[in-house]
């Protein structure tokens, strides 16, 4: 059996990390970790705060859907004040972090589907949220979200089985959430510090992506949107090349991988 138990205690102490997860506010069950977070923030939280729960009982995801998070997964959010200039690589920081952290602590080798899901084999194990507050030309706060399904038992779920998987589920045995948000946090805030000197994530999230050279299908809005990812720009948006030849810039948007 995994270490599985949670505090913000066991993630505080020792971390090594100059201000990301120095302040844990912890939680065993938590309607939405992102709504704690939110509040904090506008309440002037120390940069850095983490809010973690054990189950979440009203996630969401991007485009307002539910995200399904039971005892046994990872639901934390995290409370930044980034520059403007590094607030469209929040969305490749995170997922990096992911990526890096599952991979650190698992040996599991997972990629990104544009914009900030991360797969595992080709079913998404873990989501990203990013939400900001903007006034003019002043980031008031970022918050983010990552939702992981780590001991999450895929058959308990049938109806999320076929696009779906989990780390233990993966592995055939259980995984340390503790050691995994502890790796998660140090990720976050290398890579922060990385952007916030100036540095790029982009040529890394770019080879991280599985959804480059792939026919795909983008619902933009109302718009639905057919042809192949090209590539994607340096503020993270997708371009992709229509059938009739027309290139096309995504903001953000749903895609589809298709055969």
């Amino acid at each position: 059996m995994a270490e599985d138990t949670l505090s913000a205690t066991s993630i505080t102490n020792n971390l090594g990390t100059r201000f990301i997860g120095r302040r844990v506010l912890y939680y065993p069950s938590l309607t939405s970790t992102m709504e704690v977070a939110k509040e904090e923030a506008r309440q002037g939280a120390v940069e850095g705060t983490v809010v973690i729960a054990d189950e979440q009982t009203g996630g969401r995801g991007r485009l307002k859907r539910a995200w399904l998070s039971p005892r046994g997964n990872i639901a934390l959010s995290i409370i930044l004040y980034p520059s403007l200039s590094c607030l469209s690589s929040l969305i490749m920081l995170a997922s990096l972090a992911v990526v890096h952290s599952i991979e650190s602590t698992t040996g599991l080798k997972p990629q990104v589907k544009w914009p900030n899901d991360v797969l595992i084999k080709g079913k998404k194990v873990c989501g990203v949220l990013i939400e900001s507050d903007v006034q003019r030309t002043k980031v008031s706060y970022s918050i983010i979200g990552i939702g992981i399904n780590v001991n999450l038992k895929l058959a308990d779920f049938p109806e999320i089985q076929p696009v779906a998987t989990s780390l233990s589920d993966e592995l055939r045995k259980e995984v340390s959430r503790l050691s995994l948000v502890r790796h998660l946090l140090v990720e976050v805030e290398r890579l922060y510090l990385t952007l916030s000197a100036g540095g790029s994530l982009y040529e890394e999230w770019r080879s991280s992506l599985v959804t480059l050279g792939k026919k795909v299908r983008v619902t933009a809005d109302e718009t639905v949107y057919e042809g192949v990812a090209e590539s994607v720009a340096r503020d993270g948006s997708l371009l992709l090349r229509s059938l009739d030849g027309k290139l096309t810039k995504i903001v953000a948007g749903d895609v589809t991988l298709r055969d």
